[in-house]
């Protein structure tokens, strides 16, 4: 249901002079923990914009795409849509219970494991019944890939795993 996409923009150059050699890429943070830092910080702002929408206004759908890029977003646009569609809507917040950051690829790339809590959360069907399963679980673990877009991070994929810590909770 969480989902992050960025669109990459192209530049057209015709009759121009020729460009200045680019300079050599570097990390876009200084240290791994910076990195996992900054993902936390993404994933938390995406969560809050996420808990936000309201599936019976589209236009809420958009707060998303500055949290996320690729087929992610495009997926989760297309899952909120359906959702609309269907006339369902939704009910209470997912909390996120705890984030670790996995692993730093400099210069652009941060994987990260968290934790979250949808035991508050429903959907709702247009006849005012839930579609949610009685037995989903009050916690999912998930393993993001968020990737630097310029200075900024953006949620790339999301999938849900198992992870005996998170199913504790």
């Amino acid at each position: 249901m969480l989902a992050l996409l960025v669109m990459a923009g192209a530049t057209l150059s015709a009759c121009s002079p020729t460009p200045e050699p680019s300079p050599t890429p570097t990390a876009a943070f200084a240290s791994e923990e910076e990195a996992f830092a900054a993902a936390e910080e993404v994933y938390r702002a995406y969560v809050g914009a996420s808990n936000a929408v309201d599936y019976s206004d589209p236009s809420t759908f958009e707060a998303l795409d500055a949290f996320t890029t690729g087929a992610y977003r495009s997926d989760e646009r297309e899952g909120l849509s359906q959702m609309h569609a269907e006339g369902n809507s939704r009910t209470g917040d997912i909390k996120i219970t705890w984030f670790n950051g996995t692993q730093f690829v400099p210069p652009n790339s941060v994987t990260a494991r968290t934790c979250n809590d949808v035991s508050a959360t429903d959907v709702i069907d247009k006849d005012g019944k839930s579609i949610v399963s009685e037995d989903r679980p009050t916690h999912y673990a998930i393993e993001l890939t968020f990737v630097a877009n310029g200075d900024q991070l953006m949620l790339s994929t999301s999938q849900a795993i198992e992870d005996p810590k998170c199913a504790s909770q």
